[in-house]
């Protein structure tokens, strides 16, 4: 199936999603082994608006593990033309004569969408705006929540925290709409709750969604708990952010079989006191997502021929 850009989550279909993680579960052998040379005629350019540092070191892992080389800027919002005032397009037409792939991150939502138009190599989006997307996290997300299930259809899942601007949260909801008979409860102050699109999209996909105030009330009901950061600024009630951290007392209340994900970074939202339960798979989480990234990459190129 043709994979031009990794732009957002509604681009993928169900059997998009297994091709990539059957490439990811290869790709996984391929580091064990030390990498591979298949790529280093490859050039990625990671050209990052916003300060990122999981992200773009995980591309640049995942490009290097290929066999491939990088072009990088962390700050390019301070340290590129933008400043003197060059629109992201230019930007993006004069890059993609370098590189590849161009691995984007944008401060606005909707900026990868419109490197995505007038670039002439694949765009992959790493994030854009308060209330964007973040595609490949939610795409490693899903990819670890598969490896420990197998399957996706009738997981039943909280995510929990600040939710209307969550990208990670919006870009996994899209993507669990995908399959059968799953439930997905948010959890969130009803100030920061998930917005009315992303409720919208599940209705209209017939997915079962209940939004919930008490994280204590669902921790026994779900597969997944789905932890994301809370910013007491955000809040009415900046006490409130106390009653959605997960900590050792609540892990009782938890399945023995369910796991805790997290997209990173994190502040006071998971204890780390939680870190040596073996259910907390955050930082499992975060290293498949090299492998994630490895898949993504080869599958652009070749299905684009580039």
């Amino acid at each position: 199936m043709k994979l031009d850009h990794v732009v957002e989550s509604q681009q993928f279909t169900v059997p998009l999603l297994l091709e990539l993680f059957e490439r990811s579960r290869s790709m996984e052998r391929v580091v064990a082994r030390g990498g591979t040379r298949d790529y280093d005629d490859k050039i990625m350019a990671t050209l990052f608006y916003e300060p990122s540092t999981r992200t773009r070191f995980s591309f640049e892992a995942a490009m290097h593990r290929l066999g491939g080389n990088v072009l990088s800027t962390e700050q390019a919002k301070a340290f590129s033309s933008e400043i003197e005032g060059e629109q992201l397009e230019d930007t993006i037409r004069i890059v993609s004569g370098y590189a590849d792939v161009i691995v984007v991150r944008h401060h606005e939502s909707g900026g990868a969408r419109r490197a995505a138009r007038v670039s002439s190599v694949p765009i992959v989006n790493a994030g854009d705006g308060r209330g964007g997307q973040h595609p490949t996290q939610a795409l490693l997300d899903l990819y670890t929540i598969h490896r420990e299930r197998r399957s996706l259809d009738g997981l039943s899942i909280a995510i929990v925290g600040e939710l209307d601007e969550g990208r990670t949260a919006r870009s996994l909801t899209y993507l669990l709409s995908k399959f059968d008979r799953v439930k997905i409860y948010f959890v969130s102050p009803p100030e920061v709750q998930m917005r009315p699109d992303i409720l919208e999209h599940l209705e209209e996909h017939q997915v079962w969604y209940a939004l919930e105030r008490d994280v204590s009330k669902v921790l026994g009901e779900v597969d997944v708990v789905y932890q994301t950061r809370l910013r007491p600024e955000r809040l009415a009630d900046r006490g409130a952010q106390a009653r959605y951290n997960l900590d050792a007392k609540l892990l009782s209340a938890m399945r023995r079989d369910a796991m805790i994900l997290h997209p990173l970074p994190r502040t006071v939202e998971i204890d780390p006191a939680v870190d040596g339960d073996p259910r907390a798979l955050y930082f499992r989480q975060a290293r498949n997502g090299i492998f994630v990234r490895m898949a993504l990459l080869t599958m652009l190129w070749d299905t684009t021929g580039a």
